[in-house]
């Protein structure tokens, strides 16, 4: 697959660049956009169908545009406005048309939703992996940092805080000690009977 123009950094490519920003930053932010891009051009027809429908129905037109039919259809259908009432009070068939209308804008959220909360979780996957990464990085090399200063006979004032940070992290084992913990401060609020 041909890489993007987006992360080539070719020269000129990049000529609108913040100076502010360091140039790490600035090919993070342009593989953000190419991840969002590619992510929106993976979408299936039903996808972009329930997302073009979800963003219409998210609007003020859309408002606009009940309040103009609903503003016609019961003057109509009132009988004072020299037509025949084809949905005559209580308003059975504009009932139905509404009511269908709102079962098919829900499911069309729903499927909207559904498909973000899925690459939102790709992105908290992604976010977790750079994440325990970093940190089992950092623990090594605080390790190295220690053996380099044992090396060279520099003198350790080491206390317990840095001698935990050396230590492995396990997220199994954090995620385990946060449940233990949830767990004490719920039995703590329940009310004794």
């Amino acid at each position: 697959m041909q890489q993007s123009r987006l992360n080539r950094g070719e020269p000129g490519d990049h000529a609108e660049d913040n100076p502010a920003l360091s140039k790490v930053v600035e090919r993070n932010i342009r593989t953000i956009i190419q991840l969002r891009l590619q992510a929106a051009r993976a979408r299936s027809v039903q996808d972009r169908i329930a997302d073009a429908i979800t963003a219409f129905s998210g609007r003020m037109a859309f408002v606009y545009m009940h309040m103009a039919w609903f503003g016609v259809w019961i003057p109509l259908n009132i009988g004072r406005m020299g037509v025949r009432p084809f949905d005559p009070f209580p308003y059975g068939l504009l009932t139905m048309v509404v009511s269908l209308e709102a079962i098919f804008l829900a499911t069309f959220v729903l499927i909207s939703q559904n498909r973000l909360s899925e690459e939102a979780e790709h992105r908290a996957d992604l976010a977790l992996n750079i994440g325990l990464l970093t940190e089992h990085e950092l623990t090594r090399v605080l390790q190295m940092l220690d053996a380099i200063q044992d090396k060279m006979a520099i003198e350790n004032h080491a206390n317990s805080e840095l001698a935990d940070l050396e230590m492995e992290t396990k997220p199994e084992d954090v995620l385990a000690e946060i449940e233990r913990l949830q767990q004490r401060v719920l039995s703590r609020k329940k009310p004794t009977s």
